[in-house]
């Protein structure tokens, strides 16, 4: 059965995607904030999707921990899940992303309408300068940033390195640092095709404290973190 309801969401989200992505190019000559609302949309519909056909809830915990306007939310990432819940779950969301993405026919000039933050992996100083530089200006119109420390997803269980990109942004941003943990990946695993009923978490955590140097900050924000996966991956396994 999760096979058949795997490929059944399959068969009836990306199909269905592919015609809103184009859609959503009406949207292009209008204020940023109209894409913006389509996008929270899209993704409401995917979380409904996955709730009618895989049986797949969520679950959003410590709401209070996120201030209002500007802020970093460090997140863990584990699931194509995390990709796309933050559009839906908080308010004008921009996400660090892969420069790669913009050059996507359609779906990345909707990327660039929506000013997502593109980084050159491989463009070394420059590229995190000009990140510093995009993520300032977003927080200062007052949008939540999501960056993801590890900057790919990881397996359930594991830990990748975390990048010092996110020590330079807290550094710099001027704006609350709200460490994420999550368990997507126990029911939606990285580059796989079956998905698991359930109820995915996700944690806002306690923001991370004010005047830490980047090895303290580093060292505090991985252990916030990986202790708090850690803790909703066993809750999840415990249910399935």
């Amino acid at each position: 059965m999760k096979a058949v309801r795997s490929l059944i969401f399959n068969a009836v989200f990306f199909p269905t995607s592919a015609l809103i992505v184009i859609l959503m190019l009406l949207t292009l000559p209008f204020p940023r904030s109209v894409l913006q609302r389509c996008l929270h949309y899209w993704m409401v519909y995917m979380m409904a999707l996955l709730k009618v056909v895989i049986g797949l809830d969520f679950e959003i915990r410590g709401r209070e921990n996120v201030p209002d306007g500007a802020a970093i939310i460090a997140s863990k990432h584990q699931s194509a899940w995390d990709t796309g819940v933050y559009l839906m779950a908080l308010d004008d969301a921009s996400y660090v992303l892969k420069k790669e993405l913009l050059s996507v026919p359609v779906y990345g000039w909707l990327l660039k309408k929506s000013a997502m933050i593109a980084i050159d992996r491989d463009g070394g100083g420059s590229a995190l300068k000009q990140m510093i530089k995009d993520v300032r200006d977003r927080l200062g119109q007052g949008r939540k940033v999501i960056i993801f420390p590890e900057g790919t997803r990881s397996t359930v269980g594991s830990s990748l390195p975390y990048h010092p990109g996110v020590a330079a942004v807290y550094k710099t941003g001027d704006a609350p640092v709200v460490p994420v943990a999550l368990n997507s990946g126990v029911f939606w695993p990285r580059r796989a095709f079956l998905k698991q009923p359930g109820r995915v978490v996700l944690e806002y955590l306690e923001p991370m404290p004010t005047g830490l140097d980047r090895r303290q900050f580093m060292a505090e924000l991985e252990s916030r973190i990986e202790t708090a996966t850690a803790r909703l991956i066993a809750e999840a396994e415990k249910s399935t």
